[in-house]
């Protein structure tokens, strides 16, 4: 008993010491606190970037179906039109040009659907590549280690010239010369050719005439260049300018070979040519045309027309 009550004091004293001794300082950084706030909500403004991304690309990777899908339909009826055609053709050789010019339809409704489908796909490239921009920002700069990015006080000079000394005193700065403008650039091709087609549909020939030739004059190389003189030549046709058609018809053989429109082009000029009466060159370019593509509803169109004028056509190949 005694030795319990002996031992109570020594606790009581011990606790004491415990209790009234001070505890260590733990104050938080305050800067710190904040810095990793500002990080962790950069971090969710990034996650909801990238979540908003995603969904774009969704959509985009949706209408890129939705247009291949078009243009693998398209593509199906212009071979059951085709098959029409030379199925009639055999049989009575009537309807020629109205079948031309559905397929000539056809044709250019599968040019704006390849445009379409092309800017479609530069829009996910431009998202993409934003996406990876930030993500490498992100990954490279800002904060590093756990410290807050460094700062100066020292204002920026700018562009400022700085003084000349002459005799050891300043004299005053001379100033710097005016940027001169810069040109301004171009729309994208498929932008201005989309265009240009949709005013010529439209019956807009003036304003397509100059959208087209934009689309030479800017993006020479391109194929689209090809199909805008070939609009050029059919514009020129409709308004009877026979001989500026032929020459537009002329340069997509001559300098787009691979166009689309080049067997057209051919036939067109063949026209263009009968249409000034010169009947001559308009059967060889007739002729012509019936050797280089013998089984396409140009060649077809073309036999007609020889026929019609009496001139001994070429065997078909079969």
């Amino acid at each position: 008993m005694h030795r319990t009550l002996r031992i109570v004091p020594a606790t009581l004293a011990l606790a004491a010491v415990l209790f009234t001794a001070p505890t260590p300082a733990f104050a938080a950084n305050k800067e710190m606190v904040e810095l990793q706030t500002q990080v962790r909500a950069l971090q969710d403004a990034i996650a909801r970037l990238q979540q908003s991304n995603d969904e774009r690309m969704g959509v985009m990777k949706d209408l890129i179906q939705q247009t291949t899908d078009a243009v693998n339909k398209m593509a199906q009826n212009m071979d059951g039109v085709q098959r029409q055609m030379r199925a009639q053709s055999e049989g009575t050789g009537k309807n020629v040009e109205q079948l031309s010019g559905q397929m000539q339809s056809l044709n250019d409704s599968l040019d704006e659907l390849k445009a379409r489908l092309g800017r479609i796909e530069k829009n996910i490239g431009d998202v993409q590549s934003q996406q990876q921009s930030i993500s490498s920002k992100m990954d490279s700069g800002g904060v590093a280690g756990g410290g807050a990015p460094m700062t100066t006080d020292t204002p920026s000079s700018g562009n400022a010239p700085a003084p000349i000394v002459r005799n050891g005193k300043p004299s005053a700065a001379i100033p710097a010369a005016p940027a001169l403008p810069t040109a301004p650039s171009a729309p994208p091709v498929e932008d201005l050719y989309r265009t240009a087609f949709s005013d010529y549909n439209g019956a807009k020939y003036t304003l397509a005439s100059a959208e087209f030739n934009d689309v030479i004059k800017y993006y020479p190389d391109s194929n689209l260049a090809g199909n805008a003189y070939f609009y050029l030549g059919e514009i020129d046709y409709k308004a009877g300018r026979f001989s500026a058609a032929a020459k537009n018809y002329d340069k997509v053989a001559e300098q787009y070979p691979g166009n689309p429109k080049t067997a057209v082009s051919q036939l067109r000029k063949g026209e263009s040519l009968l249409a000034l009466k010169q009947t001559d060159a308009g059967v060889r370019e007739l002729r012509s045309l019936i050797q280089r593509y013998p089984n396409t509803q140009e060649a077809t169109a073309a036999r007609s027309k020889l026929n019609a004028l009496g001139v001994t056509v070429v065997p078909r190949n079969r």
